[in-house]
């Protein structure tokens, strides 16, 4: 089967086509497993983060790809969660013990034994996967290949940090970066917290008109100072300096959400603008977002079938996996990236 190898760490600043395209064997699926025809993946900043070895792969050559939709064409032994030709979707977690004391009250995202889905197992940048039965999805009817990909990844961790910003009806929310993420939750806010007022702090003059197109009250610079303070903010951000902004720019007692698995070195230094008086005091509160739980891709696909949400969606072949990414890094972005198996 056709795939995109990443086969080491580089700077995609220096290798524009740090994946190759290989002819690599089939996959088996194990006795708790399926394997998926692979019909659409979607491309996000953590293959970055794996490429550029601020979140390196437990395995060289490794296929990346964690928002992967695509169809169920054989089932191990002992699988039988879903029928031949049944369309699955997979996501970050690939699988985690189901035994600890996280795994047992629902918390399998902070798994010790947690394995992501394009790191530590091969992923979706391929015409073919396995994945254990229990960590796939069905996907609604409402949305085509494409627009399911990105809602696995983008959408379900927007959905997990939405729910931990403890926004309400009446309040001010903040979106800082305005990418795949941060898109699909302002739609959600629409749906889910029609009083709800939302500002967003993105560094281009696209993205700013593309937040107001979609609902946004104010829209501006990352450092701008919006017209009135915010109850929560979600950071989406590979960056630091959005970080201190955002605390900046919260109501006493207000939370910040922070929607990154890593945050990159470039900037680290401004963290030496934080100021306790300024930023931090007042009881207001930094959560960062781990991963995801079984629980929000299945409940964010019912309410993304509901509302609907469709994605704003680019599409590559599957050889045009490096141009994507590339920009991906370059921040050429409208919506979701995705590859078209």
């Amino acid at each position: 089967m056709k795939a995109m190898l990443l086969n080491n760490i580089c700077n995609l600043k220096e290798n524009r086509t740090p994946l190759e395209l290989a002819d690599i064997p089939k996959p088996v699926p194990g006795a708790e497993e399926i394997l998926v025809k692979v019909s659409a993946c979607g491309v996000c900043h953590t293959e970055l983060d794996e490429i550029e070895g601020r979140m390196p792969p437990s395995h060289f050559p490794v296929v990346l790809g964690h928002q992967v939709v695509g169809i169920v064409e054989k089932s191990g032994k002992n699988a039988s969660r879903f029928d031949m030709g049944e369309r699955v979707g997979i996501a970050w977690i690939y699988s985690a013990c189901e035994k600890c004391e996280f795994c047992q009250r629902g918390y399998e995202n902070l798994c010790p034994d947690f394995r992501a889905t394009g790191r530590d197992a091969d992923g979706g940048y391929a015409e073919y996967m396995t994945v254990p039965e229990n960590f796939a999805y069905r996907i609604p009817q409402a949305f085509s290949d494409s627009e399911a990909a990105p809602l696995l990844c983008a959408g379900t961790v927007g959905y997990r940090s939405l729910s931990l910003t403890g926004i309400k009806n009446g309040q001010n929310l903040g979106l800082t970066g305005f990418g795949a993420s941060a898109h699909l939750v302002l739609k959600m806010v629409r749906h889910k917290y029609p009083d709800v007022r939302v500002f967003v702090f993105a560094r281009s003059d696209p993205e700013r008109a593309f937040a107001k197109e979609l609902g946004a009250v104010w829209a501006g610079d990352t450092e701008a100072e919006p017209p009135e303070k915010l109850d929560s903010v979600i950071d989406t951000t590979p960056v630091w300096k959005p970080v201190v902004e955002a605390l900046k720019n919260l109501k006493p007692g207000g939370r910040l959400v922070i929607n990154a698995i890593r945050k990159e070195e470039a900037d680290k230094e401004y963290l030496m603008n934080l100021d306790y008086p300024e930023h931090l005091w007042m009881e207001k509160e930094i959560k960062s977002v781990a991963n995801m739980e079984r629980r929000d891709a299945d409940e964010f696909l019912k309410l993304a079938a509901e509302i609907p949400i469709k994605p704003v969606v680019q599409e590559f072949a599957l050889e045009e996996a490096n141009k994507a990414l590339v920009e991906l890094k370059e921040r050429k972005i409208r919506g979701a990236k995705v590859l078209r198996i």
